[in-house]
């Protein structure tokens, strides 16, 4: 009898994200630019003997900005405290964690564009002179009072970039945009993720799973996570192709990673309204999410497939978005992506 895949969590898979978490810019896998732009400002700053400069992480969810806040911190030799933009929304929120760093401390703020305005204001200040104003007392008796606080680095990560202010955005010493990932690079991301958790998998079910990611990490590992799950329940020690196919059609990830969210839209702009340009607000509306899920998670990936467009009228299915779903496109049809 074959010795099946262990329904009991190895070591280190009781915490599956952090498991395959990489713990260094080596270990990193793709963002290869942005890893050795990295590299050069930790070893500068190590080589003067001061706090690394305040960096910005941009790009869409699940491409490793959060992992590579906690490199930054770990390859450094700093401590990291670990925030959210919608989490600050009064300045005296941020003074709190400011005045409480340690010296050198790497300060991680996700979402950073969900700050308050009182609190961005609060952070320039911050960010070049290493001291905030408090504000003690209300109205014509209130009196400003100067805190110093320890040198930091700043790590802001955010989605939307866009949103940022840009005297913020200024303040920045490194700014970094991270892309999508080849299918190539998923596969790297696959393997060592299986190697971690002690699985046996054929090669042809890793191509199968990283050209379903939707070029990220984050899925990447989630789909890998399913197809194990499912080759768990077959009752076979080794992954297969057929495993990676069936597991990911039970789960309605078809050939090109749209999943049920992705195929809904799509059908919303070939089918229901004909090719026609939909604005974000009624698109929302009608497969029931919010703008933001759609224009932060869902759009970047769909646009990228080249299977809608954004135009200045509103969001339109291409040629290719048709044909994804089996109808002809009307003959005036956008052939690609436009961005406007």
């Amino acid at each position: 009898m074959n010795d099946l895949i262990s329904p009991e969590p190895a070591a280190g898979d009781l915490s599956y994200d952090s498991a395959l978490r990489p713990k260094s810019l080596e270990e990193f896998i793709g963002q290869s630019k942005v890893r050795n732009q990295l590299k050069l400002i930790l070893d500068a700053a190590e080589m003067q003997g001061r706090t690394p400069d305040h960096m910005l992480l941009a790009g869409p969810p699940g491409l490793g900005k959060t992992t590579l806040a906690m490199i930054v911190a770990h390859e450094s030799g700093r401590a990291l405290r670990i925030t959210s933009g919608p989490t600050i929304q009064h300045a005296g929120d941020l003074a709190a964690i400011l005045s409480s760093l340690a010296p050198g401390e790497v300060l991680f703020i996700d979402e950073i564009h969900r700050m308050s305005r009182a609190a961005e204001e609060m952070l320039y200040l911050a960010m070049e002179d290493f001291r905030v104003d408090v504000m003690v007392g209300k109205g014509p008796g209130a009196t400003s009072i100067p805190l110093e606080i320890a040198p930091f680095t700043l790590v802001g990560a955010t989605t939307r970039s866009g949103m940022l202010p840009s005297p913020l955005r200024d303040r920045f010493g490194f700014i970094a945009n991270l892309e999508f990932y080849e299918d190539s690079e998923l596969e790297e991301v696959i393997s060592r993720a299986a190697k971690k958790l002690g699985l046996e998998i054929q090669t042809s079910a890793i191509g199968e799973i990283a050209k379903r990611s939707r070029g990220t990490p984050r899925i990447a590992n989630r789909l890998l996570r399913r197809v194990r799950d499912f080759t768990l329940v077959e009752g076979s020690s080794m992954i297969e192709i057929k495993h990676a196919t069936d597991a990911l059609a039970l789960y309605e990830v078809d050939q090109l990673g749209l999943d049920r969210l992705d195929r809904e839209i799509l059908n919303i702009l070939v089918v229901r309204f004909g090719g026609k340009p939909v604005g974000l607000s009624t698109l929302a509306v009608s497969v029931g999410e919010e703008q933001d899920t759609i224009e932060a998670v869902v759009e970047p990936f769909l646009i990228r497939a080249g299977l809608i467009a954004r135009t200045a009228r509103g969001r339109q299915a291409t040629a290719a978005g048709f044909r994804h779903l089996g109808q002809s496109a009307p003959a005036n049809e956008l052939d690609g992506p436009v961005d406007l």
